[in-house]
């Protein structure tokens, strides 16, 4: 006896469940409250399934029935039809009702009904019959606020029904809630086209809204279906809306996938945030761009990088210029007081030299080696004009440039292009305190990484954007498809390889290019630094750093009708390599 009450009651649970469940996602979506209310006007027959709704047909999973001499109505539909929650809840196993003017709770369980919080008999009000709640006909009048009228010989139910209107004006305070409205620019989009809201709130007052709360709002769906989308605004009042919500269909063509999405219709600058997998499959092995490399080996690049922390005070590198020249050092203090980095230059010809520097990149001490390489190369790329000149008489020794103190932990990076009108000595020094007598200072050893002195200062690519149509990539710093500069360090005697070719500078110009996005992808691990495109600083990223796990930036969108790409960089120090640009091919749904 006590199993079949308990299968019983497990019947009843879950017919209550699929009588108040939750709703398909196209019909939970609940319009504004409207401003003005009507009739609404049912007629049920007792024992029969046939209703009318208006005066349209609709057939009752429960209809009218008599217990117990009293006549009992459908719940669920009454409340549906009038606009008022009829809902199980699972948590607490309660029937939900809310009226105009009462919150009711109907425990089965426990045969009661709370009514703003007091206490009825549930048989007295209301019953279940085959797992769909009924209520007695006179709630209607005492908690639903509807009329009805019971016509015996067609043993028929009338029930009207007008809902009351709400106002939103406040009479207390003499303000008015603001109207929360919007509609798109076309009923159904397509996956991953970006939907248009066009915003129609308004405030009776006309004070205006100042803020806008939305649930559901995406740019872009990439799943069909319908999906509610709500709004809610508020006034400088701090008064609020009802929320208005709208149903917006996604058909189950496609307009742009999720990976082409935020490469179509972000701005330059923006930082596409995504996954390995994404990158996995989608980037990491892209063809490469045809290029044509050229060297120019018009100017000599000494590189002063190792010892690149240095425990001693010291000639951290040290090497000739006649002609045009780059200086280009990275260190770190890692002793434990302060120093001054300073570059020595020294004429050891008869005849005086003059040292002409035509571009400069500084930067101030840091600890952060990531900043300091890229603030270097923004002030190196950005090519302020510049006309120094320093003219040092025969035999003597002249300090070219004195850094600020930097203290343990600090580190500096600088660039200089310098011309020459005859033969200097440039020495890179670490002291205390500078002067001529700093050249009697100590060759410092070589450490493990870059120093020396190269040829190449920097690479052209002539490369072939006009007619892609796979996404390709061009890799900087591999050391294979853009090989790393040999040189060669003369305080070790030794040849030697610029690894990640620090102080290069390169130069990417594409003739024509179509219309495409430029993206970053740090595949070698962190980095952080500047980009030149046709003559505009990109900074990668805005800020922190970056790598291949976070994502990608766009740095460059074309439209297809520029004369020309530029793109200038120069390997900033603190970053790993190598890095690849990604040319993505675009159309017309581009933004």
């Amino acid at each position: 006896m006590r199993s079949m009450k308990k299968e019983l009651t497990m019947v009843m649970v879950m017919s209550m469940l699929l009588a108040f469940g939750m709703e398909p996602i196209a019909t939970a979506a609940k319009q504004e409250a409207p401003m003005s209310s009507g009739t609404t006007y049912v007629l049920l027959y007792l024992d029969k399934p046939d209703a009318f709704l208006n005066g349209q047909q609709v057939t009752l999973d429960a209809p009218a029935t008599i217990l117990k001499d009293k006549t009992f109505v459908p719940a669920k539909f009454l409340g549906d039809a009038f606009g008022m929650k009829v809902e199980w809840n699972e948590k607490t196993r309660m029937i939900e009702m809310i009226t105009p003017t009462n919150n009711i709770l109907l425990d089965s369980d426990n045969k009661s009904v709370w009514i703003n919080g007091y206490w009825q008999k549930f048989d007295d009000v209301a019953a279940i019959v085959n797992g769909r709640l009924m209520i007695k006909l006179t709630w209607l009048a005492d908690y639903m606020g509807a009329k009805y009228t019971y016509n015996n010989e067609l043993r028929r139910v009338d029930v009207i029904y007008t809902k009351p209107p709400q106002g939103i004006y406040n009479p207390k305070s003499g303000n008015s809630k603001p109207v929360a409205k919007f509609t798109f620019a076309k009923p159904t989009y397509k996956l991953g086209e970006p939907v248009k809201f066009v915003d129609l709130s308004y405030d009776p007052d006309a004070e205006g809204t100042i803020k806008y709360e939305w649930t559901g709002r995406q740019e872009a769906y990439f799943v069909p279906g319908t999906y509610p989308i709500t709004l809610t605004v508020q006034d400088i009042h701090g008064n609020k809306s009802e929320s208005y919500t709208r149903n917006l269909v996604i058909s189950n063509d496609t307009y742009l996938s999720a990976i082409e999405y935020p490469i179509f219709m972000k701005p330059v600058g923006s930082f596409i945030t995504t996954d390995w997998s994404t990158i996995w499959g989608n980037f990491w092995e892209l063809p490469q761009l045809p290029k044509t490399a050229t060297e120019d080996r018009s100017r000599k690049l000494l590189v002063s990088d190792s010892p690149e922390e240095f425990t001693e005070k010291g000639i951290l590198y040290q090497d000739d210029v006649e002609g045009k020249g780059r200086l280009y050092a990275d260190h770190i203090n890692g002793t434990t007081e302060k120093v001054t980095l300073a570059i020595l230059a020294k004429n050891t010809t008869n005849q005086p030299v003059t040292i002409k520097t035509t571009n400069k990149g500084e930067v101030w001490p840091s600890v952060y080696a990531n900043l300091i390489g890229s603030e270097a190369t923004v002030d190196f790329l950005l090519g302020d004009p510049l006309e120094e000149t320093l003219t040092v008489p025969p035999n003597q020794t002249f300090i070219y440039k004195q850094f600020p103190d930097f203290y343990p932990g600090q580190g500096v990076n600088l660039f200089y292009d310098v011309e020459t009108s005859g033969k200097i000595q440039f020495s890179f020094v670490a002291t205390g305190e500078v002067s001529q007598s700093s050249l009697t200072l100590p060759l410092l050893p070589f450490t493990g990484h870059v120093r020396g002195s190269f040829p190449v200062s920097q690479v052209n690519w002539q490369i072939d954007a006009s007619s892609f149509t796979t996404p390709s990539r061009l890799i900087i710093g591999d050391g294979k498809t853009d090989p790393f500069q040999p040189g060669y360090d003369p305080m070790r005697k030794m040849e030697v390889k610029n690894d990640g070719n620090y102080g290069v500078i390169y130069k990417i110009h594409a003739d024509k290019p179509r219309k495409m996005a430029v993206m970053i992808m740090a595949k070698g691990g962190v980095f952080k630094g500047p980009f030149k495109i046709n003559g505009d600083i990109r900074l990668v990223p805005e800020s922190g750093v970056i790598t291949a796990f976070d994502g990608m930036q766009i740095l460059a969108k074309t439209t297809g009708k520029e004369d020309a790409l530029d793109i200038e960089f120069s390997p900033p120090a603190g970053s790993a390599f190598p890095i690849e640009l990604i040319f993505y091919p675009l159309d017309d749904r581009a933004q």
